[in-house]
């Protein structure tokens, strides 16, 4: 494979996470999740309960399928298919959320349409990153890796500025450029907001393109083929065997609970900044546009950290910035902060949330751009998509845990901000069964 062909392949497969992020950004953290409890809900304490309940569900349905699937792929060969089936539930999901009107009382319907669209694009990072390996030296990994992360977070950042100049109305009925929503989008109906979901689709309809025409996929002889049964034999024995590698069962179980506490945080960090802080539309997309721009400049300096020293400090080092951050966040609310008053028209906690939003998304994109990176190095040559499916039951398996955990301390509590506290937990065992992997393979 000449230079530019395999330059093409790899911008092909970083195109997908230019695609995808947008769910991310859009949907779960800064447009659509604050738009469901606020406004389909109309309460964000019991909006946060349901929005948890709904995540902690399709987490333990990803848990359960993503291995699965990903043995069975690595024995009958192509991963294309695959991802245009997940595509299609992707592209399903987001846009049936157009009909999530205000106040709607098919409140159960509207998180399954979500939830429909959330099992695509996550099903569909099995195969993506599995494809990682074949892109370069596993030297090269992590700052593949990241670069993908950071272009990704680009196209999250160019949807938030198409959501807040043009579609996303605030109280007044007026988009950032004080104006009513393009396309004749009614206001008061809330259409400008609910345009999300088709924008998501829309886009990932588009700049999917490149990857399933650049990225070369993989071929298995017919005859080297073989049926789920011995997909799944397979799988037990690879699950069998953790036990005796104790870096990647240390490394699997840390993130198992690293990555859950940072999905929890980034599901519900709009939501707090909505129901706390009581941010509209408008201002949780310049914080979404703030964190976006920070994740971009620290992801893509991550990659060359982790190129440098390894992904194992990446990885720690981000963790420790995590607690840190919650700590902040949780202590944080429209008057108080750490447990000091502050007058009733200060501004810090909205300027330390943004500073915050800024560090979590670079430290959260980095974190997980070395993560990547790590599995792909560690997994055995052959079985990649199966080991990544492993990856995503080790960050599912216990998905449940940091949606669940809120959703209850939020409702024991009947606060917000106490709500978020599971996430720390979950952030310091993880940061402990990092003692036990080893980086001997990183460099």
């Amino acid at each position: 494979m000449t230079k530019t062909e395999n330059s093409r392949k790899i911008w092909g497969w970083m195109w997908y996470d230019w695609a995808a992020q947008p769910f991310n950004t859009l949907m779960i953290t800064f447009i659509f999740a604050p738009y469901f409890t606020s406004a389909v809900v109309g309460d964000p304490v019991a909006g946060q309960s349901l929005w948890g309940v709904m995540t902690g569900i399709v987490g333990l349905i990803l848990a359960i399928s993503a291995p699965i699937m990903g043995a069975y792929a690595d024995n009958i060969g192509p991963r294309k298919p695959w991802m245009l089936f997940f595509s299609a539930l992707y592209v399903f999901g987001c846009m049936a959320l157009w009909w999530a009107v205000p106040g709607s009382t098919a409140i159960v319907l509207i998180l399954c349409v979500f939830a429909i669209g959330y099992l695509g694009m996550e099903l569909s990072q099995v195969f993506v990153n599995a494809m990682l390996p074949d892109l370069g030296p596993s030297k090269t990994l992590g700052r593949i890796s990241a670069n993908g992360w950071a272009f990704g977070y680009i196209g999250g950042i160019l949807t938030l500025f198409i959501m807040l100049l043009f579609l996303g109305e605030n109280d007044k009925g007026v988009t950032l450029l004080g104006q009513a929503p393009i396309l004749g989008l009614d206001p008061e109906m809330r259409e400008g907001t609910r345009a999300v979901g088709p924008l998501t689709a829309l886009w990932y309809l588009i700049f999917i393109i490149p990857f399933f025409m650049w990225v070369p996929d993989r071929k298995i002889e017919r005859k080297d083929r073989v049926g789920i049964g011995v997909a799944m034999s397979q799988l037990k024995t690879t699950i069998a065997s953790l036990p005796k590698n104790i870096s990647l069962g240390a490394f699997l179980l840390s993130s198992m609970f690293y990555r859950d506490a940072l999905i929890g945080i980034f599901a519900f960090g709009g939501i707090f900044a909505s129901g706390v802080l009581e941010w509209d539309t408008q201002q949780l997309g310049i914080f979404g546009i703030v964190a976006s721009f920070g994740a971009i400049v620290f992801t893509f300096i991550g990659g060359f950290f982790d190129q440098r020293f390894g992904s194992k400090p990446v990885i720690t080092y981000s963790v420790l910035i995590l607690i840190a951050l919650s700590v902040i966040i949780i202590g944080t609310s429209r008057t108080s902060f750490m447990g000091v008053p502050l007058a009733e028209d200060s501004t810090l906690p909205d300027r330390i949330f943004m500073v915050c939003g800024a560090i979590l998304g670079g430290a959260g994109g980095v974190l997980q751009a070395s993560s990547r990176a790590m599995m792909a190095r560690q997994a055995e040559p052959g079985r990649m998509t199966e080991a990544f499916g492993i990856y995503a039951l080790s960050g599912k398996a216990t998905a449940f845990l940091a949606p669940s955990s809120i959703a209850l301390v939020t409702y024991l509590t009947q606060n917000q901000r106490l709500g978020l506290t599971p996430v720390i937990v979950l952030f310091l065992i993880g940061l402990c069964l990092l003692f036990w992997v080893d980086p001997k393979d990183d460099v």
